[in-house]
């Protein structure tokens, strides 16, 4: 065996220093991207629902990330053909290493959250998110991102085609999986009071603030980078640079996510003639999913096509979860993070750089992906549906049709999020109450109109507006 000169030990130690300051660093702006999810879902719900909505991406933080470290890493490794190994076992740059799997498994945690708003039972979500990070994401990233997984190049999917299931970021191990648990849970749950007619037609129950929904929108493509830039190393086990893959990372992420937002604002416009705020922001964030499983393989062109895709079918893919499948996905985290997700790790042989496709064939790369995502989304499905259908026997997941109606603040909070503009007298968490400035507010259960200071209407929260959204009045 061959001794490293001081010299080599030396510049080793600060090529190892310098990489996991990096990842320390990204780690921190991944880890940012709560408050991002925060802003975005707060602003989609209704004001009697935010404080539960910012309650449980609190508590998705807190408890996963407690539950990932006792037992998540090690289910991780055990899965990825290691031994069980938690991460309380470990020391030093291992718990580096940790934290930064763990803001991963957090991200695809708090996905799901959006999906099941202003109705599921805070225990119920905790009980979920507990179990998702001890045991389902764990699951799926042991088989994606270790070579003796089942998707690895060791493991089944190379073995069988000769090249691994590649994603690179998270698209499909990490916001496909968020995604598709999120639908599966909404499916599980129902709709919201109010979100459908008898007949299956869908009224609209817009959020509270388009002002949080577009700043939580920027605070997650800010922490983005270090989702996709981050996952590359600064230099590889030789100590050579790795700026190609840094910069081809950085630059295709930007250009999916500038494509993801024109192309969902551009096929809004084409059907209603209208450009919807809300779709260009998360026509941005699909177009962000898309790329984070190819960014270090895509062309610059790809990295368009993709995001383009990303982004066009998001307006389309949400009417049909809406007015098809009757499922009320309220972040519309589905066509975000779980179709997204999927076709870009799918376009990965269309649009592979030929440096990276090498000798691989594209036929058995996309087989090799295909495989990946059908054994991520049926996991997925199974043990999402599985888990909330047994707190629903049990009555355990979505509150009352009363809690629901008086908000989600109130009934499991004790507290309101705008208390001068609710009712007189309203409760607060130390039990004391709220008296308004004097001025005159409209009541949660109001369903009268007044009229606002630009002239137009403001309605209570509980009123379904009687007009149709811009994709209905367009049919």
């Amino acid at each position: 065996m061959l001794e490293l000169t001081a010299l080599q030990t030396e510049t080793q130690t600060l090529l190892d220093a310098i990489n996991y300051t990096w990842i320390l660093v990204v780690t921190f702006l991944i880890f940012f991207m709560h408050a991002g999810f925060a802003m975005l879902e707060a602003g989609q719900v209704r004001s009697k629902n935010v404080s539960n909505q910012l309650t449980k991406n609190l508590l998705t933080w807190s408890i996963g990330v407690s539950v990932f470290f006792l037992i998540g890493a090690g289910v991780d490794s055990l899965v990825g053909g290691g031994s069980f190994a938690p991460a309380y076992g470990s020391s030093g740059t291992g718990w580096i290493s940790w934290l930064y799997g763990a803001v991963f498994a957090m991200t695809a945690a708090t996905i799901v959250s959006g999906a099941v708003a202003g109705r599921a039972k805070l225990r119920a979500y905790v009980t979920y998110t507990f179990l998702l990070a001890a045991v389902i994401y764990p699951v799926v990233s042991g088989m994606a991102w270790y070579d003796a997984g089942l998707l690895g190049i060791d493991g089944f999917v190379g073995s069988t085609f000769g090249v691994a299931f590649d994603d690179f970021a998270g698209g499909t191990v990490v916001h496909a999986m968020g995604g598709i648990a999120g639908l599966t849970a909404a499916w599980v749950l129902g709709p919201r009071i109010g979100r459908f007619n008898d007949d299956g037609s869908a009224n609209v129950i817009p959020g509270h603030s388009m002002t949080f929904a577009v700043l939580g929108t920027l605070m997650l493509a800010f922490g983005w980078y270090g989702f996709n830039v981050g996952t590359s190393a600064i230099f590889n086990g030789e100590g050579a640079f790795l700026g190609e893959q840094l910069g081809r990372v950085a630059m295709t992420t930007t250009l999916a996510m500038a494509a993801g937002a024109m192309a969902a604002g551009g096929v809004a416009w084409a059907k209603t003639g209208k450009v919807d705020t809300l779709y260009v922001a998360n026509g941005l964030l699909a177009g962000l999913v898309g790329i984070t499983a190819i960014p270090h393989a895509a062309t610059w062109w790809g990295a368009f096509l993709v995001g383009s895709v990303a982004g066009a079918q998001l307006p389309i893919v949400f009417s049909i979860v809406e007015k098809r499948l009757n499922i009320d996905d309220v972040c519309a985290v589905f066509p975000v993070h779980g179709s997204a997700g999927v076709i870009g790790t799918l376009m990965l042989p269309v649009v592979v750089a030929p440096s990276y496709l090498g000798a691989t064939s594209r036929v058995d790369m996309f087989l090799a992906q295909l495989t990946g995502v059908v054994v991520i989304v049926a996991w997925t499905v199974l043990t999402t549906g599985l888990i909330w259908g047994v707190l629903r026997a049990l009555g355990q997941a979505r509150v009352s049709r009363e809690h629901e109606q008086e908000g989600l603040d109130v009934s499991e909070h004790g507290v309101e999020t705008y208390p001068e503009f609710g009712d007189e007298g309203a409760a607060v968490a130390d039990g004391g109450t709220v008296r308004t400035d004097g001025g005159v507010a409209s009541t949660e259960s109001d369903t009268s109109s007044e009229l606002r200071s630009d002239g137009g209407l403001a309605s209570g929260e509980n009123h379904v507006p009687a007009e149709r959204t811009a994709d209905e009045r367009s049919d």
